[in-house]
């Protein structure tokens, strides 16, 4: 049985006082909360009051949205595992569709970062998905491979098992429009055959696929009730802690049911 994980990626949003509310306002709402795993994922400004606050939570963990691939050195305004690991970020966010288009990461840039998390004990969650024009051009198949057999190059079956991967459909990301449940399904489904291919069906049949695309409290109970979808990488609607805090209990009731 693979525990539910939902995980909170803020952005570029919330100084770290509005941290501190956000925090004050989301632990009071989800209570003891132990069928589920929660990921906090702020700004870099942010992790260390989110730290304070998330320290005595057992259910709660803290991550963040990027890390270089290198240690150390001349790499003005970037972040690496260590620093990351002193704040006890346990997850971060690795190969996001933003830092790909926007930022121009590669798939090998991104398994060089895989390869530094797990050298640091940091939990990845691996994102993967394809554009609209991918999509329209029956191309999700071969993109999600590609993906992720080069993301995951060189890794073994436990360092995979440790990975959370999140399939994000570029055209859905804060479009406000999502994949159905169906499509969703199929992508995952997709995904675990590949995962079995590259590591093993033991480790495949374990691996977290979180869902991520305009997930919000109206559709993620349809969603996380899917037999592949293990949790959800939550964007805009995270950004309110009530909202989120729904979402969350979606996946305990999704799983329940």
């Amino acid at each position: 049985m693979r525990k539910p994980i939902i995980a909170a990626n803020w952005k570029m949003n919330l100084t770290s006082s509005e941290t501190e509310s956000y925090l004050k306002t989301f632990l009071l709402e989800i209570g003891d909360e132990i069928d589920t795993e929660i990921v906090i994922i702020p700004p870099f400004t942010a992790l260390f009051k989110a730290s304070e606050h998330l320290s005595a939570s057992a259910s709660t963990k803290l991550g963040a949205q990027n890390m270089s691939q290198h240690r150390s050195g001349a790499f003005t305004g970037e972040i690496s595992a260590a620093m990351l690991r002193e704040l006890f970020v346990r997850y971060v966010v690795l190969g996001h569709s933003e830092r790909r288009q926007l930022f121009g990461e590669t798939d090998e840039i991104i398994n060089q970062k895989l390869h530094a998390a797990h050298d640091a004990t940091l939990k990845p969650i691996f994102c993967v998905g394809e554009t609209l024009a991918e999509r329209d051009a029956g191309q999700v198949e071969a993109v999600l491979s590609r993906q992720l057999h080069a993301g995951l190059a060189g890794m073994g079956e436990k360092e995979i098992h440790e990975i959370v991967v999140a399939y994000e459909p570029v055209w859905a990301i804060g479009t406000g429009r999502n994949a159905t449940p169906a499509q969703a399904q199929e992508a995952h489904a997709f995904i675990r055959k590949q995962l079995a291919e590259i590591a093993g069906q033991n480790v495949a049949d374990r691996v977290r696929i979180q869902y991520g695309g305009s997930v919000k409290t109206s559709n993620a109970a349809e969603l996380l009730a899917q037999p592949d979808i293990d949790g959800a990488l939550v964007g805009g609607a995270s950004l309110d802690p009530r909202d989120f805090a729904e979402i969350v209990k979606s996946a305990r009731a999704a799983k329940a049911g």
